[in-house]
């Protein structure tokens, strides 16, 4: 019986790994319930595991029990892929663990029940990885899909914030090596679809740079942080008003100013709103496949 089971289908390796019922024609519908658990100490720590497709990823609120990669996974509905740039990042699955460093002034809970969830274990399209990541941090995915065109136009292979201090290269990407014609004094801190920058994201080189769903991930996990209110730092720098859990918007601006709704954040959240109001993504002259 399990040899006709195993011949009658196959299952991606993340929905197998679920545990999709492989008897249902798209093996995405049908599961049978079983906790699973999620990293991090709270009472959200148990998920059922009941693998539906998706209409659409929304924002969860802060505390909410968040999926797996393995659930998610099963839940992205196919795009085709519309930025052919992206192949070999796009089949480049997590491949290290971040580190601490980067919630190193957080709440502790930031990197115990968030860092250590930072896998970037899926392949798949642009769009596919977006939804991926959106799924996995509870955050609408049509924000990610308009903030990663605010950011790159959706290129994993884009490559900004062109610096001259040597110390904040990224390894084998020193002064002038990268783009010794325009840029033959600097090197570019920051890389990939959401440009995670490299000084204040060390471990998560150079993942940031080779994998689409690592990078995206690692963004995605900043985010959810800031949103969760483990960022309590933001209102010992300069700050538009005070910083609290459960603001989307405010946690976007915060990826681009480093800051809580000043006025760099916000001229980056009207940005980002723009595309999203437009549907940029959607748009022919966005397509490139």
């Amino acid at each position: 019986m399990l040899s006709a089971l195993v011949a009658a289908v196959v299952l991606s390796g993340a929905a197998f790994a679920a545990g999709v019922n492989a008897s249902t024609p798209d093996a995405k519908a049908v599961v049978t319930p079983v906790p699973v658990p999620v990293f991090g100490m709270s009472p959200r720590a148990f998920l059922p595991l009941v693998l539906v497709p998706s209409s659409k990823f929304t924002t969860l609120p802060p505390g909410s029990a968040l999926p797996s990669d393995a659930q998610c996974a099963a839940r992205v509905r196919h795009k085709p892929e519309n930025k052919r740039m992206n192949d070999m990042y796009n089949a480049t699955s997590g491949h290290q663990q971040l580190g601490s460093d980067i919630f190193s002034g957080d709440d502790p809970r930031a990197y115990a029940e968030i860092g250590v969830r930072v896998t970037g274990y899926f392949s798949g399209t642009t769009d596919e990885i977006l939804q991926w990541a959106a799924c996995k941090w509870g955050i609408d995915e049509d924000i990610v899909r308009a903030q990663a065109a605010a950011e790159s136009w959706w290129h994993q292979d884009a490559k900004g914030d062109w610096g001259t201090d040597s110390d904040r290269c990224p390894p084998g990407h020193g002064l002038g090596v990268d783009d010794p014609v325009n840029h033959p004094d600097t090197c570019p801190e920051s890389w990939g679809l959401l440009q995670t920058r490299y000084p204040y994201e060390v471990s998560a080189w150079p993942g940031m740079a080779n994998s689409t769903a690592f990078e995206v991930d690692t963004a995605y996990a900043i985010w959810r942080a800031c949103y969760e209110g483990y960022e309590g730092w933001l209102n010992q720098v300069d700050h538009g008003q005070d910083y609290g859990p459960g603001d989307v918007w405010g946690c976007v601006g915060r990826w681009y100013a480093g800051r809580w709704h000043t006025s760099e954040a916000e001229y980056y959240i009207s940005r980002v709103k723009g595309y999203l109001n437009s549907r940029i993504w959607e748009q022919a002259y966005f397509q490139e496949p």
